[in-house]
């Protein structure tokens, strides 16, 4: 078990320092020069240069990647090149809205998408499985900005029960924190709820079909015994793993979920340095999304040795 675990910390240190160089190299040799950004339409070959001799851009790329890594190491992620802010001050500010609704989504999509995917495989060739079926189809083939769209005219606009938009911190109460996440945690979770109550439906029918679990049925185990006591824990590992990777999407998605609804959260962060160039705002929040992602597979990963014993990769 220590091996395994040592072995898997050793393989995401090596993945962590992958991700690294190509984040850096992507950005540097993108097309576009930040200092002809900021020098704007009047400035001259010369406030360029000294602009780019100040950023450190005039450097070769080993040289600036040498520099940027010590930095990021060293817990700074550089400074903003428009603001003049540090990273990691702006990412702070704009992280709360970002965590809420991710947080948000995965508990609705975890537990709505489980349970969904359970009730159809207990009811499969039914119409509550037929339902749930269709509910799941339709979640894959509806675009996320079209069901948040239609949630705002329908929730918000024409029923007016929720905010069209916009974000108030967990600071201004829980109650109106709250009720501004109803939509964009719906909106985006509607499709992973879709995905892991089909992979749930999927591998709770593959183990219900077992000889043991037949066996158990003929001793007379009851339905919920045979659901959660036994065909869910043997089903676990590929529902565990849709979670995983379901959360490395979530990330994306935040991105679209936070302008439809006007959220300043990361992901408008990120937008708005993307189209500026500001080449630290977009590493820090790289790095840090890889970072957690890389952190939640190496969880799933060590969670599969408590759901199966006998995994060792």
């Amino acid at each position: 078990m220590a091996t395994y675990i040592l072995r898997r910390m050793v393989s995401t240190i090596a993945v962590m320092a992958i991700v690294g160089i190509f984040v850096f190299l992507l950005l540097r040799l993108a097309p576009g020069d930040p200092a002809t950004i900021i020098a704007g339409n009047k400035g001259t070959p010369e406030m360029i240069a000294a602009i780019r001799e100040q950023l450190g851009l005039d450097q070769p790329l080993p040289v600036q990647f040498v520099h940027w890594a010590l930095s990021v190491l060293g817990g700074d992620l550089g400074t903003s090149i428009l603001t003049g802010r540090p990273v990691s001050e702006l990412i702070s500010q704009r992280l709360e809205p970002t965590l809420s609704i991710s947080i948000l989504t995965m508990i609705l999509s975890v537990t709505v998408g489980v349970s969904f995917g359970i009730l159809a495989a207990w009811r499969t060739g039914g119409l509550v499985d037929r339902i749930l079926t269709a509910f799941a189809t339709l979640g894959f083939s509806v675009p996320v900005f079209v069901v948040g769209f239609f949630l705002i005219y329908v929730l918000a606009i024409s029923a007016r029960w929720l905010p069209v938009q916009g974000y108030v911190s967990i600071d201004g109460g829980l109650g109106p924190w709250f009720v501004h996440l109803i939509l964009p945690t719906v909106t985006l979770g509607l499709g992973y709820i879709a995905f892991i109550a089909r992979v749930t439906r999927a591998s709770m029918l593959e183990v219900l079909s077992e000889d043991y679990m037949r066996t158990a049925a003929a001793k007379g185990a009851s339905s919920y015994a045979m659901l959660f006591h036994h065909a869910l824990k043997n089903a676990g590992v590929p529902i565990l793993t849709v979670i995983g990777i379901s959360f490395a999407y979530l990330i994306g998605g935040v991105v679209l979920t936070e302008t439809v609804f006007n959220i300043p959260g990361i992901g408008r962060l990120v937008v708005d340095a993307v189209n500026n160039r500001d080449y630290p705002i977009i590493q820090g929040v790289l790095i840090l999304t890889s970072g957690l992602y890389v952190l939640i597979n190496l969880t799933v990963d060590l969670a599969y040795t408590l759901i199966d014993p006998r995994i060792r990769y």
